[in-house]
């Protein structure tokens, strides 16, 4: 099948490679035409110069010359994104370079069916790229803010912008002070503190309640599943700042409000939903005949969860613990309402440093806690595929 895909591969006309790459050349000259203060100028340049580009590299050069003049391509946009920006745009035209003279022989030579059927349409072929392009640029629209954080937590200075230093790339511009602030300011540890003494206990509280709940509900016979499942997992729905007012005035009335009791309890309400989740996913393709021949051995219910039950869904139960635990510690508005100046998490200290004082810490202590969101995140890939594994959806 592979031989006969690459058989049908040929040479694209240029009444239609020079189209899709002026295309791709206004798009990438719009961000760079905007920054420079044009971004109609931009459109335009970059279409004509990668539709020259194209004609140039498919029509008047030798086409066993590829690999030189993607060379040509690159070293091009590198003297250009120099001039334009110095070292930062050294680096983003080299980048540019790169990917648009790969991108021309791509598209001329017709490479992009290689791994497509050969009965698509021109229609679905265009779908297909198109459907990827929309997911890569919602990918980069989400992931951009946070990119942007963490070179700005090195700032020398105390600002929120990049200095002149630091898009020159300038080892004077850059410094861990924020960092070296965050851990030695009474305050900041204080509030991680708090968080570390009330996440992991409101992550006990969620996953024993929520594993129960799962467990429970996944039984074909207890009445009213579906509106009790409803009801647990309301707190995913509605929105936090209701959550956060009922629970106010729900605690202050039974004594809770401003207690350490009271902002875990808040806390695990909210994790529960994760954790009855996950591991109700994990039931799905849980073998219940492994129980009802546990209790014909003579094991009890509870020996019977421990040693047989809880091994096999143990994936979803982590899986579903890290979840409550990252919204545990990021939470802030339901400590805001629930909590009181004692129980000042990291999520609220930073939202009153965002308030009252302006201190690039705040982003010192963004970077980290989105390097442990995504080792969190990692964790849980990681038994999400292992799970997969001991269900049999997917190959070992």
């Amino acid at each position: 099948m592979a031989k006969l895909i690459l058989t049908d591969i040929k040479k694209q006309p240029l009444s239609f490679t020079l189209p899709v790459v002026a295309a791709a050349g206004a798009f990438a000259g719009l961000f760079i035409g905007t920054a420079q203060g044009s971004g109609l100028l931009g459109i335009v340049i970059g279409a004509l110069l990668m539709a020259g580009l194209a004609y140039a590299a498919l029509e008047l050069l030798d086409r066993s010359q590829e690999k030189m003049v993607r060379y040509g391509i690159a070293a091009l946009f590198l003297v250009a994104g120099f001039l334009l920006g110095g070292l930062p745009g050294l680096v983003v035209g080299g980048l540019f370079g790169w990917f648009f003279g790969w991108f021309v022989y791509w598209v001329g030579e017709g490479r992009y069916r290689a791994k497509l059927p050969p009965y698509l349409t021109a229609g679905q072929v265009l779908w297909h790229y198109a459907f990827r392009v929309i997911c890569g640029a919602i990918f980069v629209f989400l992931i951009t803010p946070i990119i942007v954080v963490m070179p700005l937590s090195f700032n020398a200075e105390n600002f929120f912008t990049f200095t002149p230093e630091m898009l020159r790339f300038d080892p004077a511009g850059y410094s861990l002070k924020h960092y070296r602030d965050f851990f030695t300011s009474n305050e900041w540890q204080s509030a991680l503190r708090n968080s570390l003494l009330i996440a992991p206990a409101a992550t006990i509280l969620s996953v024993t309640f929520g594993t129960l709940a799962a467990i429970g509900l996944s039984q074909p016979h207890v009445p009213f599943r579906r509106a009790i499942m409803a009801i647990l997992i309301s707190p995913m729905i509605v929105p936090l700042i209701i959550s956060a007012a009922g629970m106010y005035f729900f605690y202050s009335r039974v004594g809770l409000q401003g207690t350490y009791l009271g902002v875990v309890l808040a806390h695990a309400a909210l994790g529960i939903p994760f954790v009855i989740i996950t591991v109700t996913a994990t039931l799905v393709g849980f073998d219940r005949s492994l129980t009802r021949a546990a209790a014909n051995m003579g094991a009890n219910p509870v020996t019977t969860f421990f040693r047989v039950q809880m091994p096999l869904i143990l994936p979803g139960v982590i899986s579903g613990g890290l979840f409550a635990f990252i919204t545990s510690f990021d939470e802030v508005v339901v400590v805001l309402f629930v909590g009181s100046a004692n129980q000042q998490t990291l999520p609220w200290q930073m939202f009153t440093g965002l308030r009252e004082q302006i201190s690039p810490t705040i982003l010192a202590v963004a970077t980290i806690l989105v390097a442990v969101s995504i080792c969190l995140l990692t964790v849980v890939e990681i038994l999400r595929r292992r799970s997969e594994r001991l269900r049999g959806l997917s190959p070992g």
